[in-house]
Formats: C-alpha cells, sequence, structure tokens
C-alpha cells in the first residue's frame, strides 16, 4: 500500500483522487489530519488511523485504509529519562531493520534529532552505530514520520529538528531535502529551526549550498589536524582538512549561513590545550560557532572516556579568549543510552555483528567497506 508520510499535500489530494474519485478537499481533510493535527493533539500524525477521521465519510474511510498506509513506522521501543524529559524511541521499518530517534524538550523549545539511514557507513570511532554497518537509506516518509511519531507521544509542539541521528544525511542528500521541506511546509518547522549533521561529505556540502535554504549547516570536526582527525573520523582520509575548510567558506560564501562544527571533547585525545589553540588558529577570521560535546561514554567505544570539568572549561576558555564562539551541548538523556545508535546496538549486537556489513551504494566513498557511524 502507498505509504501518505512524505508526500505534500497536493500530492495526497492527487493520490486520493486517483484512488477513490473523491474531490480534492478529501486528499487535505487527510493530509491535516497527518500533519496539521500532529501538533494540535495526540490523536493526529503518527496516531491517526483513517477510522479517526470523523469529518470523511465511514465508507471513504474505510476505503483509504485499504489502499494507503499513513506512516511506515512501528513503535517498538520507548524510554523517557525522568530527570530531564528527554524521550528516544526505536522504531521498526516495513523491512526489518530499525531506526533511533530522540525528543528533547526544554522550557523555550522542543526539538528532536532524526535519523536519515538505517545504521551507517561512516566509522567514526566514538559512535555507538558504528557497530551496525549500512542497512539502507531513509525514505522521506521514514524520515517525516519519525516526527509524527514522536510528536504523538509528547503533548508540546515540536519546534526545533536536528539530523544528527543514525546515519548521515548528505548520503542521503535527496530524501534529507524533501523532508526538509515537508517539516516546513506541511508541518510547520521553521527552517532556521532545522540542523543538518554532516561528518564532512564535501560534495554533498556544496550541493546543500546551492539549494540556499535557511537551515544550518553542522560540520562534525572533533580534531584541529589531518592526523588526528584521521583517526576519530575515518573520511578524513578522503577529505582532509584544507578541503573541509574551503568547502565550508564556500557554503557561508553561498547561503550566508554561519556553519557550526562540532567538536566532541575525548579525555587525552583531542582535549589539550595543545588541541584547543590549533582549533582557534584553524577557525581564525571564519565567521561560525564551535558546539563543544563531552563524551557520553558508551559500551561500544570503552577506549574513550569523558574529560574532568576542568579541561572542559580550560578549553573553552582558550577558544573564546581567541574570539571564537563557543557554545557547550546540554547533556540529556543519559539515563535511557540517549548517544546515537545506543539502543539499537544493544538491542540487536549479536546477530548484527555476526553479518557481514553491506556494501554502500549510491554514494562516494574511499574505497573501503563500510564499517560503521557518525554521530
Amino acid at each position: 500500500m502507498q505509504v501518505l508520510a512524505g508526500l505534500t499535500t497536493e500530492e495526497i489530494k492527487r493520490a486520493v483522487l486517483e484512488a477513490t474519485g473523491e474531490k480534492p478537499f478529501r486528499g487535505r481533510q487527510v493530509a491535516d489530519w497527518l500533519y496539521r493535527k500532529a501538533l494540535a493533539e495526540q490523536g493526529g500524525g503518527a496516531n491517526a488511523e483513517f477510522a479517526q477521521m470523523t469529518d470523511l465519510p465511514a465508507g471513504l474511510r474505510d476505503e483509504l485504509a485499504a489502499k494507503f498506509t499513513l506512516t511506515p513506522l512501528t513503535l517498538t521501543q520507548k524510554a523517557q529519562d525522568k530527570r530531564d524529559g528527554t524521550v528516544k524511541i526505536v522504531a521498526a521499518l516495513a523491512d526489518g531493520p530499525h531506526i533511533e530517534s530522540v525528543l528533547m524538550p526544554d522550557e523555550q523549545r522542543v526539538s528532536v534529532c532524526l535519523s536519515t539511514q538505517a545504521g551507517c557507513p561512516m566509522a567514526c570511532s566514538f559512535c555507538a552505530t558504528g557497530t551496525q554497518g549500512l542497512a539502507r537509506n531513509l525514505t522521506a516518509g521514514e524520515i517525516v514520520a519519525q516526527v509524527l511519531l514522536l510528536q504523538s507521544l509528547y503533548p508540546r509542539r515540536v519546534t526545533h529538528v536536528v539530523f544528527m541521528g543514525m546515519g548521515e544525511p548528505l548520503l542521503n542528500l535527496a530524501n534529507t531535502l524533501r523532508s526538509i521541506r515537508i517539516l516546513n511546509e506541511e508541518v510547520g518547522i521553521a527552517m532556521r529551526h532545522i540542523t543538518v549533521s554532516t561528518v564532512g561529505i564535501l560534495p554533498g556540502i556544496d550541493k546543500l549550498a546551492l539549494e540556499k535554504l535557511q537551515i544550518t549547516l553542522a560540520v562534525s570536526l572533533h580534531a584541529p589536524n589531518d592526523a588526528l582527525r584521521a583517526q576519530i573520523v575515518p573520511v578524513h582520509r578522503t577529505y582532509d582538512l584544507k578541503k573541509l575548510m574551503e568547502t565550508c567558506r564556500r557554503y557561508f560564501e553561498t547561503t550566508g549561513r554561519r556553519v557550526t562544527f562540532e567538536y566532541i571533547l575525548l579525555k587525552g585525545v583531542n582535549d589539550n590545550p595543545k588541541e584547543a589553540h590549533e582549533l582557534a588558529a584553524l577557525l581564525a577570521g571564519f565567521p561560525c560557532a564551535v558546539n563543544l560535546i563531552p563524551y557520553n561514554p558508551t559500551t561500544v567505544a570503552e577506549r574513550y572516556e569523558r574529560p574532568e570539568g576542568s579541561r572542559i572549561r580550560e578549553f573553552r576558555r582558550i577558544l573564546e579568549s581567541a574570539g571564537v564562539t563557543v557554545t557547550q551541548r546540554k547533556e540529556r538523556g543519559q539515563q535511557i543510552a540517549a548517544a546515537c545508535g545506543q539502543l539499537v546496538t544493544e538491542r540487536f549486537r549479536e546477530p548484527r555483528l555476526a553479518r557481514p556489513l553491506p556494501t554502500l551504494q549510491g554514494a562516494e566513498t574511499s574505497g573501503r567497506e563500510p564499517v560503521g557511524a557518525r554521530s
């Protein structure tokens, strides 16, 4: 059956017309239940069923239910941190793989973190998703449905979206772009409240720049020199820092949007004053921000440790003294394994590791078999 999540209102109107012969306004009513009522009440979005659409004739509801599926995800696990309200879910795709999504509320906003791939091929050494390999790209409907599902579990409206979950968004660029537009135009998430995070896929950054969207680009940097970054982020062997910085400058010049560089702090690895000074020199004169992320320990990257607070504060002090804009990620969901990929990895670790990992198709690679994930 055709999945409606991920279609525009106009596409839903055409689909309903072709399937039932009903007038286009009936399709708009369906789209309203799927997208708009997801924000207004917990009966919409991922919880909506055709039987609940009481403004449609009963016979039409039955006909629609026989021909369409509203969303393609099945919730299989939910965990909530009682301290900060963070909600993390695991959802099953129709063909078997599982993905994770996170909802993070605070006083001002409700943010959701979305996956764009089932697994990931990027092999970042600190990331729990790195043990899974890449199953496949998600469709735009599967990406949008994560927002609808999370919204159905929480009474306040989702206001911000970050493409920072499982997978590399720029290796699934077409579906990432389509989902951004659906979330903006149909669900009503402001473009400036949407962030796309990449480990540094340079052709993807250039293509994203040409779209001239008013979103935020976040680049996972994690080291200020080539040798260290190659240890932490294997894709760096293909795209070195010089090329990365040149591409980020082009992005800024094309879009006028400041780039955020994500920097995960790993004790004794990249959190020393030496690295802080190198990072400040690397970013000198570039309109950007650095988002410091103290490492969140996982059971699959036990070689890394979280720095002490004094090391974090000194690293930040050095950057700010050099004129770098610095933010520090608020820690959320530590009671519920909220780091990327942890729940799925723990649930499926043995069977997934026992199988050969799939090769990456339809994306530029360095010739190595994909063996992991990004943050």
